[in-house]
């Protein structure tokens, strides 16, 4: 067997890593961890280090590390039919089954899902779609997107300027000219501390009806959002936030694009996001939870209005000019299968809602008395403790200071993986779907714990 001193050199000769300080890792000045294995909501690494995965990778591996029934879906799969392509009308039985289990559990109205590999994907099919949608309707000119201030949805050409978040647009010539940002529905960064609630959302209409006047509706295609901000700091809306918004899109003919990559399928207690907070989207996308990331695969699902649209655009055009190789690839489509029957099976929708709501009331029970936490919120199995300089004032610390990334460290000393989140100085959690009240408990004790290290 390789050594890890051997990895570790492949690693840092060979290997880039996404969101990496790539001249750090490769001169060897920070740590590079090799993971081997994962039950439940642990996973453990190359030196026999166990470690509790409360962001659950990335938001994705909703049912936990470890189900045999995926990966034995998997094998069968790959074994019947490895791959085939969903180009002409092709399709294999994982693929027609899983779109059919989406559309069983998608919110009303919604007509057809067409699947790709990664949310980023995902999101570059969607404004393809409505971009191809006002073509067809004869409004060549209604084509810019409005997205909002620390939201994200992907990061390549398109959805890197769709997200709303520095690090993804520095020095990448990003945001393209068709993209538009509002402001984010993130009360506790409201710009006024004597706002309420009701006046926040009043603010955010405002800037959002302001935006529309000054670009014109009539040249605006689509809205998208996260039901709840995820990357941008795990932040729930505002009371009132969603109901207001879409009364405005849907006065100017703005299409809604719900990203459901985070929300989808469950975390929020909830199989969508859309019904926790009363959406009724045009287009909603989805990935990390479709498969619980045992296999790549997203999804874009279009509702009725949207699907009439793109088969009258057939109709004229001919085939659709949009597909990737791996469209609806088997062994994805398999792995989503199965994952959506656990998910049931396991009624871990259910658990999300019950244990997410013990492990935040538990977090603001162990942190909202302390000098420098600002907030503790959150939404089902989404838990996010901001931290500041001075509370009363709401004061935040300097960035250099790095108090979210040095809590987060002190925390992985003590088993437990919080991520810290960019933008500010906040540390999130979304762990797995079948995380149990004995786990939520210690992931809050070793918070506190790691809390009081960094800040006393």
């Amino acid at each position: 067997m390789l050594t890890n001193d051997q990895l570790d050199k492949w690693d840092r000769e060979a290997f880039m890593h996404p969101s990496t300080h790539l001249a750090q890792h490769a001169r060897g000045e920070s740590p590079t961890r090799i993971v081997t294995g994962g039950e439940g909501v642990f996973i453990e690494d190359r030196d026999g280090t166990k470690l509790l995965d409360a962001f659950a990778g990335l938001y994705c591996v909703n049912v936990g590390y470890g189900q045999t029934a995926i990966a034995d879906a998997i094998a069968a799969q790959a074994r019947e039919l490895a791959y085939y392509h969903a180009y002409v009308g092709h399709g294999t039985e994982t693929s027609i089954t899983l779109a059919k289990m989406v559309l069983d559990r998608a919110p009303a109205g919604m007509s057809k899902v067409y699947f790709g590999l990664s949310g980023s994907d995902a999101n570059e099919t969607n404004i393809k779609l409505v971009w191809y949608y006002n073509n067809i309707r004869g409004l060549p000119e209604k084509k810019k997107i409005i997205s909002r201030w620390r939201g994200y949805h992907g990061s390549g050409l398109m959805t890197g300027s769709l997200t709303g978040l520095e690090l993804f647009h520095k020095k990448f010539d990003l945001p393209l000219a068709q993209v538009h940002h509002t402001t984010a529905p993130y009360y506790f960064r409201r710009p006024d501390l004597d706002m309420s609630e009701a006046d926040f959302v009043a603010h955010c209409v405002a800037d959002l009806e302001a935006l529309i006047a000054r670009e014109g509706a009539d040249t605006i295609a689509a809205f998208i959002g996260e039901p709840a901000l995820g990357t941008g700091g795990i932040v729930p809306p505002p009371a009132g936030y969603w109901a207001a918004i879409q009364e405005v899109l849907a006065r100017h003919d703005i299409l809604l694009i719900a990203d459901e990559v985070v929300t989808g399928f469950g975390r929020l207690g909830t199989m969508f996001g859309s019904d926790h907070y009363g959406l009724t989207p045009d287009i909603i996308t989805i990935a990390k939870g479709l498969t619980s990331a045992y296999a790549p695969l997203s999804g874009s699902i279009v509702n009725d209005k949207v699907w009439k649209v793109l088969e009258q655009g057939t109709d004229e055009n001919g085939p659709i000019g949009h597909g990737w190789t791996y469209s609806a690839h088997p062994i994805g489509a398999a792995a989503g299968v199965a994952n959506l029957k656990l998910i049931d099976e396991q009624n871990l929708v259910a658990n999300a809602g019950e244990v997410g709501g013990y492990l935040n009331a538990e977090m603001r029970n162990a942190l909202e008395g302390h000098a420098n936490v600002g907030e503790v919120r959150g939404e089902g199995l989404l838990c996010a403790v901001e931290f500041v300089k001075d509370k009363d004032t709401r004061t935040f610390f300097d960035a250099g200071d790095k108090v979210g990334p040095r809590i987060a460290a002190a925390l992985v000393k003590r088993g437990v993986i919080g991520r810290a989140m960019p933008q500010g100085d906040i540390l999130g959690f979304a762990p797995p779907f079948c995380l149990t009240h004995a786990e939520a408990d210690t992931i809050v004790a070793q918070t506190r714990e790691a809390v009081a290290e960094v800040l006393g």
